[in-house]
């Protein structure tokens, strides 16, 4: 049987759900299991127990589910039942409501014992959104009240599988079986996952936003990217849209994904660039590094014209006074004979030529206005250089010292506060309280092109009139390194 090929009379359906000791399956633990398998409009089987979690239920979980410490004394541990569990979900569609939590703490307990545990999943809050789009809540007790479902023991196992399987049967008889298959069909479609991962990789990962990693053979890093929904982002590279044979390659060479989430954009951003640029991941086309910057000044010379000079000693509280960012002077004198040819400025005033007697070349051909000779009045040149490298001022930092740039996502209920200052990203905090105890005295912060592009980007654009920024005055201010 194929995911194109499912019917209702072929596959066999394990409505599962777990009650547990917390949220967190990296250190909470399972303390009940009920299964209910489903086939061709008939329950078939059923196996239950409770679980001993090696570990303490705190009263607000027994008051919960009615499970207590002295139920689950003499139970069973999960090693002890792993064996039967895997033989009874074997050739199974796992069944679950909001499946991530339920599938994520199996796979938790499995992982414990060194073992990888892999099934189809069919989470039944996905398939109420699919078959029911008109409606917002989709939790179990909405699903019960919404559908007239007969009411049930929650939050212990076998109730929520009731209430679960009354839903499913339900919607297959107002819906119908086509529009059931179909919407089934597609829930359980997956792109092309690459053979050295497991087939389920994409359940585990966020649908916010965040920085993705992909690793190869010895854990060596291949790739780092970001998304504002890791999973949706990680998908596409599994699809056929990336055949290319950079794509193919990475492809073949993946062995394990993991992530960092974020609760706004341009905290991905901002890390999927430090990590770029800090861990070096093989696949990443990187930007070269600059060992030093290079930007652009205007003073006036002896005459009173505006002339530009090269400076390398960058100094951050007065980047107003500064014309571009550049990675050589190879790429400065570039963007200076550029300026030159498009605005008939003196290449001498401009360095690129030598500083001696007589006019600039381009004067002899007609292409400079004569400042190198007097020929050109000194306040319509000097006019006409700030005109021509307006363009290319850096933004002077606009606040007294640092900020925190506050995203929120309130899908996860994710707060970030991004501290940055000068253009530069300090650090990142997750909550008010850090940000009353936080001192950015002695901290060393590098002054990046990329960052500044970004920030500047983000905070002076239209994106940035949706930021709530908080002025931090009192929390002193970072060392700045160069390039």
């Amino acid at each position: 049987m194929t995911k194109n090929t499912l019917t209702l009379d072929a596959a066999t359906f394990a409505f599962l759900d777990i009650e547990t000791t917390g949220g967190n399956s990296s250190h909470d633990r399972i303390t009940e299991i009920g299964v209910r398998f489903w086939r061709a409009g008939e329950v078939v089987g059923q196996w239950q127990t409770l679980i001993n979690p090696e570990t303490r239920i705190s009263p607000f979980i027994e008051s919960l589910t009615g499970i207590s410490n002295a139920m689950v004394a003499n139970a069973p541990v999960f090693e002890d039942i792993a064996g039967t569990l895997e033989e009874q979900l074997k050739d199974t569609i796992f069944v679950a409501h909001n499946a991530r939590f339920d599938y994520g703490f199996i796979k938790a307990e499995f992982r414990r014992l060194g073992l990888l545990f892999s099934a189809k999943v069919l989470c039944t809050v996905k398939l109420s959104r699919k078959l029911y789009p008109g409606f917002r809540r989709h939790n179990m007790d909405a699903l019960i009240e919404r559908h007239g479902l007969e009411k049930v023991q929650r939050h212990r196992a076998l109730g929520d599988v009731s209430a679960m399987m009354a839903f499913f049967e339900h919607a297959l008889a107002e819906k119908g079986r086509d529009a059931m298959e179909a919407a089934i069909r597609n829930l359980l479609q997956r792109p092309s996952i690459p053979s050295n991962l497991p087939t389920d990789v994409l359940q585990d990962l966020p649908r916010g936003p965040g920085v993705y990693r992909f690793y190869g053979e010895n854990d060596v890093l291949l790739y780092v990217g970001k998304s504002t929904n890791i999973a949706q982002r990680v998908a596409s590279h599994f699809s056929g849209d990336h055949n290319s044979s950079r794509g193919v390659r990475m492809s073949e060479s993946l062995r394990r994904v993991d992530w960092t989430e974020t609760a706004g954009e341009l905290g991905a951003l901002l890390l999927e660039l430090k990590q770029i640029k800090q861990l070096k991941p093989l696949f990443n086309r990187r930007s070269r590094a600059a060992k030093n910057l290079v930007s652009i000044e205007l003073t006036e010379n002896t005459s009173g014209y505006l002339q530009a000079r090269l400076v390398w000693e960058i100094e951050p509280h007065r980047l107003g006074d500064y014309f571009g960012l550049f990675r050589s002077k190879k790429d400065a004198e570039k963007a200076l004979s550029g300026i030159a040819a498009k605005n008939d400025l003196c290449n001498k005033l401009l360095g690129l030529e030598p500083d001696g007697d007589g006019p600039c070349f381009q004067r002899t051909l007609g292409r400079c206005k004569g400042a190198c000779d007097g020929g050109e009045d000194v306040v319509r040149y000097n006019l006409r250089m700030q005109i021509a490298f307006h363009g290319l001022r850096l933004k002077t930092w606009p606040w007294k010292g640092p900020v925190g740039v506050v995203e929120h996502n309130a899908r996860t209920g994710r707060t970030d506060i991004l501290v940055v200052y000068n253009w530069m990203h300090v650090a990142t905090l997750n909550s008010m309280d850090e940000l009353e105890n936080v001192s950015l005295r002695g901290q060393a912060v590098n002054f990046d092109l990329d960052s500044y592009k970004l920030v500047v980007k983000a905070l002076m654009g239209q994106d940035g009139r949706s930021l709530k920024v908080l002025e931090l005055d009192a929390v002193g201010t970072p060392d700045v390194l160069m390039p």
